[in-house]
């Protein structure tokens, strides 16, 4: 495995000032890429221009090797389910131009969200369903599975593997796939191009336990997110996990996303770790900081500095004792 960042933390930075910063933290040696949707893609050109032309793709991929670090993946987070047709199709275009993108600069995956449908055809709205009751939920969500999920991912994975890419879903409250069963459910559904993104600080605060869930995804990770999440006792011994307060109201929340080791401690990593290698995962793990208590030179240096000491960058060892 190797260490890499996130890079819309360095969204007002230039692209050479983007690279110069992740060259600076030592240990890291890949970034993963907005192409647009909620990551924006400030440092990406015009990406028809880069999927068209004859050499710019190449001329970008160069540019990174030559600063010694690789991409990951790119990034592309939307809701191609949303059911104003409009938002729908320009996030679905994004994804698909994203593949495209990502095939010419051989950039094996593209992460990005499954999406949430409306309840019904003429919605506006996302709707999020998350308890059974009363029933008229479940047949909803049996409708947004079948009639809008199913459908629209099938055909994406198709699009993708025909590129010789791989979509990487980021299990997310607010969309269909939030959990480790929602993710297999789609995955049986629409074949193997289809897996996860992997990134604890969404599941933990819903009481996921790491190495269960990665045993559990097995050979489906096709992507790491590196971010922590710290639950606030007194606030959750009031309301619970739910919580829609906004993420500025810092000290109102039961949980807030933190850098990592600030939410949980190297041991819970280095499990994080342990697990992932007995699944088989040997790529990136990506740094993605969102921690409104730190700054970001201080929150990447810390979780660098945390996962430089517990990732596993060489292959192990035959059990020569046995």
């Amino acid at each position: 495995m190797k260490l890499g960042v996130f890079t819309p933390v360095f969204n007002g930075l230039s692209t050479a000032e983007m690279i110069a910063k992740v060259q600076s933290l030592r240990h890291v040696q890949a970034i993963e890429l907005g192409t647009g949707g909620w990551p924006g893609r400030a440092h990406l050109d015009d990406l028809t221009e880069m999927i068209e032309g004859h050499c710019r793709a190449t001329t970008y991929r160069q540019m990174v090797t030559d600063a010694g670090l690789t991409i990951s993946a790119l990034s592309c987070h939307g809701n191609p389910l949303h059911p104003t047709p409009a938002i729908a199709c320009s996030d679905d275009a994004l994804f698909r131009q994203t593949v495209r993108l990502a095939a010419k600069m051989q950039v094996p995956t593209v992460v990005t969200f499954s999406g949430c449908p409306g309840d019904s055809e003429g919605a506006k709205h996302p709707n999020w369903i998350t308890t059974p009751w009363p029933p008229e939920f479940l047949d909803v969500l049996d409708w947004q599975w079948e009639q809008k999920a199913i459908p629209y991912w099938s055909d994406a994975a198709t699009f993708a593997a025909d590129h010789g890419v791989t979509i990487a879903l980021e299990a997310h409250p607010g969309f269909l796939v939030y959990n480790v069963d929602t993710m297999l459910k789609l995955r049986a559904a629409v074949g193997p191009a289809v897996g996860n993104n992997f990134d604890p600080s969404h599941l933990f605060w819903q009481g996921v336990e790491m190495p269960a869930a990665i045993r559990a995804l097995g050979d489906c990770i096709f992507h790491v997110h590196a971010k922590d999440v710290a639950l606030d006792r007194q606030n959750t011994a009031v309301n619970g996990v739910l919580d829609v307060k906004s993420y500025r109201r810092v000290g109102e929340r039961s949980w807030l996303f933190r850098t990592v080791g600030w939410g949980h401690d190297a041991l819970v990593w280095k499990q994080i770790v342990s697990a992932l290698r007995l699944v088989g995962y040997d790529y990136v793990v990506s740094i993605e900081h969102e921690d409104a208590l730190a700054s970001i030179d201080e929150g990447l240096g810390a979780a660098v500095d945390l996962l430089s000491r517990v990732v596993l960058t060489e292959p192990p060892v035959a059990p020569w004792w046995t």
